[in-house]
């Protein structure tokens, strides 16, 4: 390889760049998987990343798309480009354990949808990466594979339930990977990570063949390290994306870009109890935004801190019913973590009225975040109101405040765009004093992932949070 990257230049390349590398010849699918196996040798005993490696099927998959793009036959950007797949999409003919001790064995024979698109896209799949356990945890604890350790801190959380995704991607053991998010779980581990995650729109992305948490609420959507690696795997993926939707995101955005743009700063829920270093470094991104062009302005949500605790209870019972409906619960009730155990069974005591109540006020959410739209584009808030805590933490206190769960603060500013469907995106936005990644969330109307991203991108494109990766050598 002749005036080309060195290894470990090669894994924090953008799946645009290394595209790009890779049809001129300047390097190639073997050199790329050669990389990202070596940082997977050496960090992932530490970090804890993937539950299963490829490397002999990913070599082989390196060499024939060396000889397919050689020959002309590209199939775009993901061509030749390792990714991985959280550990809940089905794969044919590779074990799919979604986190857990239940399906330690189980071999789907056939591919989830997004397992089928990536292939076709030629991406290489380098392995399956750890993930809370049935993706039912924001903290990434997981007991029977291993807890993924941030790599910013390694006495810190990654988050979850994309927790070995967005370690893998932060540490560039690989240039993406897909994850699934049911309250923030895609979004959460991107911005405690440092990288970029995207929540599409409900039903974009086919969540055929993913191991469900609860099925109205899913959704699954890329986790990368730049808002255009973000748009090249969504076109990949999406259902019924528009084709070269994702050259928005080769084309640089002008300062004037986002002089047409609304954004909106909710009063109520999204800017309450924010550790100050998370609020200094979301309201110096607002800042930026302003010097974008943007039209920035207060906004109104004023059910949603009422309707939140509510509407929660339909995926809690969504989940408890998939489990129990499959034979696993209560039946192997002792297989399950702690944790995931004390969730289905407080899904299994739910009662009716509290069922019903939350559906009855699922409608109410969604007018409230209907209206907000009618006056802004998008609306921006903090990803998480805290930065990474430490491992097995369980409480914490905001600015020396009383003591709250860490699992409701982490999910506090994500959960309510799945519960109406709404694409939203974390990228990163700053760090704390201690070097702790902070995530800048921005949520647009159903739909809107090119508006959403081209925003996204003017932002990142003005700053150079993107381009820090853990001090890992």
């Amino acid at each position: 390889m002749r005036n080309s990257p060195s290894q470990s230049d090669l894994s924090f390349l953008s799946i645009d760049r290394a595209a790009r590398l890779l049809q001129s010849k300047k390097i190639s699918p073997v050199e790329l998987v050669d990389a990202a196996l070596a940082r997977i040798e050496r960090w992932n005993p530490e970090i804890d990343a993937f539950i299963t490696v490829l490397a002999d099927s990913a070599r082989r998959q390196a060499h024939a798309a060396e000889r397919e793009i050689r020959r002309g036959r590209s199939r775009g950007p993901l061509h030749g480009i390792p990714i991985a797949l959280k550990d809940n999409f089905w794969t044919r003919g590779i074990r799919t354990t979604a986190g857990t001790k239940i399906l330690s064995d189980f071999i789907p024979d056939k591919d989830s949808d997004v397992a089928a698109r990536v292939s076709r896209a030629g991406a290489i799949l380098l392995g399956k990466t750890n993930m809370h356990e049935f993706a039912y945890g924001i903290t990434g604890y997981n007991p029977h594979f291993g807890t993924p350790r941030n790599p910013w801190a390694r006495d810190r959380i990654t988050g979850g339930s994309s927790s070995g995704s967005a370690a893998a991607v932060s540490t560039g053991m690989v240039f993406a990977s897909v994850g699934t998010d049911t309250a923030g779980s895609i979004r959460v581990p991107s911005a405690l990570c440092g990288i970029v995650g995207l929540k599409p729109t409900y039903g974009l992305v086919s969540n055929e063949g993913v191991v469900p948490l609860a099925h109205s609420f899913d959704h699954s959507g890329p986790i990368t390290r730049s808002v255009t690696d973000a748009c090249i795997v969504l076109e990949a993926i999406a259902s019924n994306y528009p084709k070269g939707m994702a050259q928005l995101a080769h084309r640089k955005l002008s300062v004037s870009s986002l002089r047409k743009f609304r954004i909106g700063l909710p009063k109520e829920h999204y800017f309450e109890r924010l550790d100050r270093d998370v609020e200094r470094c979301v309201r110096a991104a607002i800042v930026q935004m302003r010097m974008l062009g943007a039209r920035v302005g207060e906004i109104s949500l004023p059910r949603l801190t009422a309707l939140f605790q509510s509407t929660q209870n339909l995926s809690v019972a969504e989940a408890s019913y998939y489990h129990e409906s499959q034979g696993y619960y209560p039946a192997r009730a002792a297989d399950y973590g702690d944790d995931v155990r004390g969730h289905l069974q407080r899904g299994h005591d739910l009662r009716a009225v509290d069922f019903v109540d939350g559906l009855a006020k699922l409608p109410q959410l969604d007018e409230d975040f209907r209206a907000a739209f009618a006056r802004v584009d998008f609306i921006l808030s903090p990803t998480c109101p805290i930065p990474a805590p430490e491992v097995g933490q369980d409480k914490i206190s905001i600015n020396g405040a009383e003591e709250t769960p860490v699992r409701a603060e982490l999910l506090r500013f994500t959960r309510p765009t799945n519960l109406v469907g709404l694409p939203s995106i974390s990228i990163p936005c700053g760090f704390t004093p201690e070097g702790l990644p902070v995530g800048l969330q921005l949520i647009g109307p159903k739909w809107s992932e090119a508006r959403l991203l081209s925003i996204a991108l003017a932002y990142e494109q003005s700053t150079d949070w993107h381009t820090h990766h853990p001090g890992l050598s």
